[in-house]
């Protein structure tokens, strides 16, 4: 299939037919790149993208222990306090 390179502001792009992008599985962002001469464009997975099924197989291994259930450190055990350079610091 051949397509035109077009001005689009000042910028030039290429406009994509509708059945090609749906076949590609581009969705609204893509990723570019240049390869052996030409351009690639690639989809660009979503943010998070898999972020719940890799929780749910945590979850079932027993991976998924919250961050209160960690053992104690020092800094839990022992009162503390913030230490200024000098008295003109507070």
């Amino acid at each position: 299939m051949d397509a035109r390179i077009v001005p689009i502001g000042n910028s030039r792009g290429v406009r994509l037919p509708k059945p090609l992008i749906e076949e590609a599985g581009l969705g609204e962002l893509v990723s570019l790149r240049v390869v052996d001469g030409g351009v690639l464009i690639e989809p660009r997975p979503e943010a998070r993208a898999g972020w719940a099924e890799a929780a749910r197989r945590a979850h079932e291994r027993g991976d998924d222990v919250a961050v209160e259930a960690w053992p104690p450190t020092r800094f839990d055990s022992e009162e503390w306090e913030w230490e200024f350079a000098n008295e003109d610091s507070q």
